[in-house]
């Protein structure tokens, strides 16, 4: 099970009324409703690993270099020799560290990579992992990774952790009319406002998905753009031609990475906590004691 997990924490945020440790001054909804989600998730599915996926890098330069507009909107400070600075609400901010000492007191892995997304850690684990993978995102950008035959799915979370869905290819194909396969080349076209990505003006999902259909994938819907005689429409033609310099860059920032260079060691999901005593201090500190408390019975009930 891999988790996105910044996409679980902003969720736990603002889905879970703001509750304060015992110092009263600290909020810490987001570390609890994590806690909430992990013990959920678990419960349920029982995995045999389980690892905590991390944005080291949540704009990568490489990605801003080929799309400037890349998340352009989410940056609150830009910084010369670091990650730029996300805008992040200072309640949530707080939390993060406090999310980070707790899944080390847990013994619950996290692994990030310089220069590198959650959603690029995620694809390569997921990639040639040996066993089932399940996703645990709110990002459909992830829907690219989903693979029958490799038993790769996500559990979707939009709606939340609890009534997430189970998305396997036919999910894929019934809601866009794509197999999973084509995912990327069919948000590349479509565009993602979330993301900063303009797409192919004029291009929806149903023309995307059409295109598809019709010439493969992206190379071949570009090279039957560029021949008169592939029998594609004039109307898309031209929008596909106009996007030339777009479409040569965006399907490099929308696919995930699947070969970063990680340790994929330690891995597997602890039926107890590896460090009892820090995570007594932190219960006590944080007032975790109801969300540490269901962890724990459903850690050692596997």
């Amino acid at each position: 099970m891999l988790l996105d997990t910044a996409s679980m924490y902003f969720r736990a945020f603002f889905g879970v009324p703001e509750i304060l440790a015992p110092d009263g001054t600290t909020p810490v909804n987001a570390v609890r409703g994590l806690l909430d989600f992990i013990t959920r998730l678990v419960d349920e599915y029982r995995p045999t690993d389980l690892v905590c996926c991390w944005d080291d890098d949540w704009r990568p330069q490489w990605r801003v270099d080929l799309v400037p507009t890349y998340k352009a909107h989410r940056v609150e400070e830009e910084v010369e020799t670091a990650p730029d600075v996300e805008e992040v609400p200072d309640p949530l901010q707080v939390q993060v560290p406090i999310i980070r000492d707790v899944l080390a007191a847990y013994g619950i892995k996290v692994v990030g990579a310089p220069e590198a997304e959650a959603d690029d850690v995620i694809g390569t684990l997921a990639t040639g992992a040996g066993q089932p993978v399940d996703i645990v995102t709110g990002d459909r950008d992830l829907f690219q990774l989903v693979d029958d035959e490799a038993d790769v799915r996500v559990l979707y979370i939009a709606r939340g952790v609890g009534r997430h869905e189970r998305v396997d290819n036919a999910w894929v194909r019934a809601k866009y009319d794509v197999e999973a396969a084509q995912y990327a080349d069919f948000s590349t076209m479509r565009g993602d406002a979330s993301d900063g990505l303009p797409g192919v003006k004029g291009v929806g999902e149903k023309t995307a998905a059409t295109l598809l259909a019709r010439h493969g994938d992206m190379a071949g819907i570009i090279a039957a753009a560029e021949d008169p005689d592939s029998g594609m429409g004039p109307g898309p033609r031209a929008k596909i031609k106009a996007a030339a310099d777009y479409l040569a860059v965006a399907p490099e920032v929308v696919a995930v990475r699947r070969s970063l260079d990680l340790d994929r060691t330690g891995f597997a999901l602890p039926h107890s906590p590896a460090d009892p005593e820090r995570l007594a201090e932190l219960t006590e500190r944080w007032g975790l004691d109801s969300p540490v408390e269901r962890l724990n019975a459903v850690l050692a009930g596997r």
